[in-house]
């Protein structure tokens, strides 16, 4: 009986072709918002978000600038947000966050990670410590009159969304990890983000949002999970990164860190993804809006 259903399921794959069965096991990133695109689905807008399938699990990073987009985006490319495994909010920045708003109204009970970082946009707490008290003073001009909690808790425009803040490299899933780094950079000092790493046979598949602590930084963090980065999507926030750091950078993703392909969007910056598809030519995967990559 064994053998005859094994048969039929051959059969049936046969006739019906992959894409029918077993769609659940599909490996592939779905880009659901940025401002660049060639799909006549999709609206353009600045912001990120990627739908990360892979190993059967279904993993949403960011959600963009603008709800009613969002929204608009996911329907069209004819994405189940029901469907997800967990969501991974890489930074604070409204480009990245604003479609939680419609998100939670059709999955509310979704595990969403975030950085973990003082009063957070995703709630937390931080302790009392935080400020310098001074018990002379009457107790009308003292915080809570003397008598702070020991954590301040931090508010939330989506106070009811399951948040899980990660200051560290975690193992949210077989294979799957979470990447923290804090921006050094000017302008963005002190900013805390996260990436998702997958290990796959051919090294780890690596999603940014926006690089925010530097690129390489980030190659650096991730390679305490696999010392090769097999391909690399998202922004690497060099939009106005002068020409000759430019291609410092894209000679050294492809010789310094031995990137095999490289997928970058949002914040990468137009004379960088020029740079980059010279540097990769073959191996620079277009990654616009609407457009889905199917990994290998």
């Amino acid at each position: 009986m064994r053998f005859k259903i094994v048969v039929c399921l051959a059969i049936l794959c046969a006739l019906v072709g992959p894409s029918v069965l077993g769609a659940d096991s599909t490996n592939r990133v779905t880009i659901l918002y940025d401002a660049f695109g060639k799909s006549p689905k999709a609206k353009m807008d600045w912001g990120f978000s990627a739908l990360v399938e892979y190993g059967g699990k279904r993993i949403l990073v960011d959600t963009g600038n603008n709800a009613e987009i969002f929204a608009q985006n996911v329907k069209a490319l004819g994405v189940d947000l029901k469907k997800l495994d967990f969501v991974v909010i890489s930074h604070r920045h409204a480009d990245h966050t604003s479609g939680l708003t419609y998100l939670l109204s059709v999955n509310p009970d979704v595990t969403i990670y975030t950085p973990a970082e003082a009063w957070s946009l995703f709630g937390g707490s931080v302790p009392n410590s935080f400020y310098r008290p001074l018990e002379s003073l009457p107790a009308d001009m003292r915080y809570y009159r003397g008598n702070p909690p020991e954590r301040l808790p931090a508010g939330s425009p989506w106070p009811n969304a399951k948040f899980v803040q990660v200051d560290k490299v975690t193992e949210v899933a077989p294979g799957m990890y979470l990447i923290p780094t804090v921006s050094q950079v000017p302008g963005t000092l002190e900013l805390h983000e996260l990436s998702l790493a997958i290990r796959t046979p051919n090294g780890l598949l690596l999603v940014d949002g926006c690089s925010h602590a530097g690129v390489e930084k980030i190659l650096e963090a991730a390679t305490t999970v696999d010392p090769h980065v097999h391909l690399l999507f998202g922004g690497l926030h060099m939009v106005k990164t002068p020409d000759p750091e430019i291609e410092r950078v894209a000679t050294a993703l492809r010789d310094k860190w031995k990137l095999d392909q490289i997928a970058p969007g949002h914040c990468t910056g137009e004379p960088t993804f020029a740079a980059l598809q010279r540097k990769f030519g073959k191996d620079y995967l277009y990654a616009g809006v609407g457009t889905v990559v199917e990994l290998q």
